[in-house]
């Protein structure tokens, strides 16, 4: 994912410092503050100067600058001045003369790091990909299986789900990157996306296997039409957080 060219840093004008990277820290291959990295010192009495530090620190978060995740923790910037560097947020490195000549933590660095806490680019640990449900920006890790899903959209198995036509909470059992207008329902001629109670959701949402867990358990067993697998257009189901399980 990249940048549109010639902003400051994504939600400056909002920015929570408390909830930032530090400047001097790098982050770790899963995307956590891993180790602190100073270069030499600035100052003639043997400290950086605070001063130098501050600036840096500005100019990351106002100056114009694209940033493209590259994979593998490395990440190329374009800078306001139309340089483009490298940086290796997992080694703390970056190809400009502040870092490479004066072993300064650059304005690149700092940058980046702001970019991943703002969830603007994919962390060192993931990859950017596009939402199977939305289209929207998806972060998933490297080689992970279809359906690539965005948080909103996410569905696992084990997830508790609400059935936005039944409004009844359903165990999801698997997540298929098969899309719904692909799939045909057990027992009658109609695809999932053809269903009829299934109109108001998009024919291309992956489909989404779920049970009721209300089932009911006798003496001799579960009955099996209560074991019975429901296919679901994913859009039909609103994963339930902690707060909302009922």
């Amino acid at each position: 994912m990249t940048h549109t060219r010639n902003t400051p840093a994504s939600g400056t004008d909002r920015f929570d410092d408390r909830a930032a990277v530090p400047s001097d820290r790098v982050l770790g291959a899963d995307g956590g503050v891993d180790q602190d990295v100073y270069g030499p010192v600035d100052g003639a009495d043997g400290e950086r100067s605070k001063s130098d530090v501050d600036e840096r620190s500005v100019r990351a978060r106002t100056e114009a600058m694209t940033v493209l995740a590259l994979g593998s923790g490395r990440y190329a910037v374009h800078s306001e001045s139309g340089h483009e560097y490298l940086v290796d947020v997992t080694e703390g490195r970056c190809s400009c003369p502040d870092h490479a000549i004066r072993g300064a933590r650059c304005k690149h660095l700092r940058r980046v790091a702001i970019e991943i806490t703002a969830g603007a680019v994919a962390p060192p640990s993931h990859v950017a990909s596009t939402c199977a449900s939305c289209g929207g920006f998806a972060l998933v890790p490297p080689g992970a299986r279809e359906p690539h899903l965005c948080d909103t959209h996410r569905l696992a198995v084990g997830d508790r789900a609400l059935d936005r036509e039944t409004e009844e909470v359903v165990l999801v059992v698997a997540v298929s990157p098969e899309r719904a207008d692909a799939v045909s329902v057990p027992g009658r001629d109609v695809t999932v996306a053809g269903y009829e109670t299934n109109a108001a959701y998009p024919a291309s949402d992956p489909v989404v296997a779920a049970v009721y867990p209300s089932v009911h358990v006798g003496r001799e067993g579960p009955r099996p039409g209560e074991l019975r697998v429901y296919s679901f257009p994913l859009s039909r189901l609103e994963r339930l957080d902690d707060e909302r399980r009922l």
